[in-house]
């Protein structure tokens, strides 16, 4: 049986690996270690190449969603320490335990599992203690219970690594960043008046990292920022953070349409006057959003062409004017070409959603091309 091929299609993802290595550096600050977020591998970019970039970059830490997600990355002879951002699924703990992932704690019966398994390692197992200061999402809850989770950490054998939290509003709101920082300091000094201390405080993502410097503490979890887009347009514009991922595909048919001639499934784009249209091998199969029909643009010849109509499961058309396309010419969905750039942040704005998700949901029907010092990979 032969080789599998995986690139006939002409669409495919591109990766600058220099653009993450600059991004962690830009996010790098004095006296603070760096956790780089690879979770929902690498944010679309392929979490393995990611992280090797980012560590390469001066991180020190790695931070996943899944126990799944830190044992590709450990399969992968990735050693650097891993925290598992929830606490482990019921059953998950031996095989995180062996992998020396860091787990979360938040609850009692989260440790009396863990404690189980980790009770035959040669050395104390590392946890980090996560603190609700106002996510409402996950950790412990009202914070000032966070003093007898931490006191029943040590009864375990467990060693407290980290106290952490997670901010709700860091990109937006000030005044409740400021609230979840005191409910997160007040946690810390009671716990440290039971006799209790952690090697590490972390608290901000991309977003406390940048606006929120108190924020920083022993180590910052940047995810969104380390692939070079902003978490919200403008914050951190500053750092001159680099997009490492581009979206290409290319022209697979050309047609002429009358003005008037409907387009696509529920003939709901019409052409305005005469004009040429283009297909486009990739669909929301892909993770190309169909919300996006005939409300986004791609970029052609280093010019902007309407997405006219609905975007199917595999395929896309393309409204081109008066300009005739020619096929294999090369398609952006993201990011630039010639003078035009179509970002992360456009793309999320015109489907009513954010550029987190549009990252995320570039699925691997596109194959991954890395780019680096030493070429293409």
């Amino acid at each position: 049986m032969g080789a599998v091929v995986t690139r006939l299609r002409p669409t495919w993802v591109e990766v600058d690996l220099e653009a993450i290595e600059h991004n962690v550096r830009a996010l790098s600050f004095d006296g603070v270690e760096v956790m780089a977020v690879v979770k929902a591998d690498g944010y679309g970019h392929g979490d393995v190449a990611v992280a090797r970039a980012a560590l390469t970059a001066g991180a020190s830490w790695l931070g996943v969603a899944l126990v799944e997600e830190g044992l590709g990355l450990r399969a992968a002879g990735i050693e650097a320490p891993i925290l598992v951002l929830s606490e482990l699924p019921r059953g998950s703990e031996v095989a995180a335990v062996a992998a020396a992932l860091t787990p979360t704690l938040a609850t009692p019966a989260a440790l009396e599992r863990l404690a189980a398994v980790a009770a035959d390692q040669p050395a104390p197992l590392g946890v980090h203690v996560k603190i609700d200061s106002g996510m409402h999402r996950v950790g412990v809850w009202p914070p000032e219970e966070a003093v007898g989770l931490v006191d029943l950490v040590a009864r375990s054998g467990l060693e407290l690594e980290a106290l952490w939290t997670h901010l709700a509003c860091a990109d937006t709101d000030e005044v409740t960043t400021k609230e979840q920082l005191e409910r997160f300091a007040g946690a810390v000094d009671a716990i440290g008046a039971a006799g209790h201390r952690a090697s590490f405080l972390h608290a901000a993502n991309t977003a406390g990292a940048i606006a929120h410097p108190d924020a920083r503490f022993d180590l910052i979890r940047p995810g969104i920022g380390i692939y070079g887009v902003e978490p919200v347009p403008g914050l951190g514009s500053s750092l001159g953070l680099r997009p490492a991922l581009s979206w290409r595909s290319a022209v697979s048919a050309v047609r002429r349409l009358r003005a008037g001639a409907k387009v696509s499934y529920g003939h709901r784009y019409a052409v305005a006057h005469d004009a040429w249209v283009a297909t486009v091998p990739v669909g929301y199969a892909d993770g190309y959003p169909r919300a996006g029909s005939s409300r986004t643009d791609v970029l052609i010849g280093g010019r902007r062409c309407r997405v006219a109509g609905s975007v199917t499961m595999d395929q896309l058309v393309v409204d081109c004017g008066d300009v005739e396309p020619s096929l294999d010419d090369e398609v952006v969905l993201l990011g630039s070409q010639e003078a035009e750039t179509v970002s992360a942040w456009e793309l999320a704005e015109r489907c009513d959603t954010i550029a987190y998700e549009i990252l995320a949901r570039v699925g691997a029907r596109a194959p991954r091309r890395y780019v680096s010092r030493g070429g293409s990979t």
